[in-house]
């Protein structure tokens, strides 16, 4: 009988894989956070979300959050618990905002890190899966989320209307890196 060789997989290829994986979000919602409605929350059984601050919630540059979040929020709170993790470490601007929409915050979350944003889950008392981790980047909030087990959603960053020019270097690169690296980032229903 002839001694048959399996070719050692390509560790190489194996590495581009899992990242790719923990680059991939479960949900490209393609438009900004306060398109998150209950029926998608509903659809995907989702019945714990954790919010990225930053660009996901508010404008970078923004010192509140906009009546049109605000209402969102009061819409979505008595469907699914909501947790704020931000990698801000201003107490005083990541609190007011949180502050602002009645929700509890955590600050400094150095989000690809797990160790904070389980503190969130923790809270929620809800299976990790039942759990989305919702955010304007792909290296850290969709990353850590992957990396928890959670439900992953990317949205497009809140950005203050006289901004609407700017470019988003860093997201750009994320996109093109995440993409190289075997990720689809379309939109889904």
């Amino acid at each position: 009988m002839p001694n048959a060789q399996c070719p050692m997989p390509n560790l190489k290829s194996k590495i581009i894989m899992s990242w790719g994986k923990l680059l991939q979000p479960d949900l490209v919602l393609g438009n900004s956070v306060v398109n998150l409605t209950p029926d998608i929350l509903q659809k995907y059984h989702i019945k714990g979300l954790v919010l990225d601050v930053d660009e996901t919630l508010v404008p970078i540059t923004a010192a509140n959050a906009s009546p049109e979040l605000s209402l969102w929020v009061k819409e979505i709170k008595p469907l699914v618990s909501v947790w704020l993790a931000s990698n801000n470490l201003s107490q005083n601007r990541i609190g007011r905002i949180a502050a602002s929409l009645n929700l509890p915050y955590i600050i400094g979350a150095a989000k690809p890190s797990r160790r904070k944003l389980r503190r969130a889950i923790d809270a929620m008392d809800l299976p990790v899966e039942q759990v989305a981790m919702v955010g304007d980047r792909l290296f850290t909030d969709v990353l850590a989320g992957n990396r928890l087990g959670m439900f992953t959603i990317l949205v497009e960053p809140m950005i203050n209307v006289g901004d609407a020019v700017r470019k988003y270097p860093v997201r750009s690169f994320e996109v093109w890196v995440s993409q190289a690296l075997g990720a689809t980032l379309k939109i889904k229903d």
